[in-house]
């Protein structure tokens, strides 16, 4: 009964921290955006952008990265078997890529913090894409645990990927033209 609980706490975690990365850099790209505004409106947006990244960042992102990461080490200590299961090895490769896009984020988000962000919205855009690969590869990892069921599972992430990357490129299409239009 434990470890359903110990589960349960650490997919409400997962789910969060996860959360939180997707809107985060969403939040990125409106504080990079707000930064091309006339000098009223940025002030104002940049204040209240870096109010809220600042919230979601350290109430909910980091919080839930550290209370996932505690729920995780918890069901390997109940379950030590698993360490030894090749997709729980990948997994954990992909969990590594998890706090290396974390790691990525703090980096942006310090930098927000001084007033700033060198990349630019487009490039935010697919940054932001990456969460959800690592995702994708976690799940297909955890429900499907064997080698040919990963695989596919791989082959439809990178399917995956090409088609957010299309849409993104699309949608900077569809965004250039209206604002074209409106000039």
């Amino acid at each position: 009964m434990e470890y359903l609980y110990i589960k349960s706490l650490h997919i409400i975690f997962i789910t969060t921290w996860f959360a939180g990365l997707f809107y985060i850099i969403r939040l990125f790209i409106y504080f990079k955006e707000a930064q091309e505004k006339p000098e009223i409106e940025k002030k104002i947006l940049t204040v209240q952008y870096q109010l809220m990244i600042k919230r979601l960042w350290y109430i909910i992102t980091w919080p839930s990265a550290i209370l996932a990461t505690i729920f995780a080490a918890w069901l390997l200590f109940l379950q030590p078997g698993w360490l030894q299961a090749s997709w729980m090895q990948t997994k954990l490769v992909f969990v590594g890529l998890l706090f290396a896009y974390h790691g990525s984020c703090q980096f942006m988000y310090n930098q927000i913090e001084k007033g700033y962000l060198k990349y630019s919205s487009f490039a935010l855009r697919i940054w932001n894409e990456v969460a959800t690969i690592i995702l994708f590869a976690c799940v297909f990892l955890v429900v499907l645990k064997n080698a040919f069921g990963w695989i596919f599972g791989t082959i439809g992430i990178i399917g995956v990927s090409i088609l957010l990357m299309l849409g993104v490129k699309l949608y900077k299409k569809i965004r250039k033209k209206k604002s074209w239009e409106h000039q």
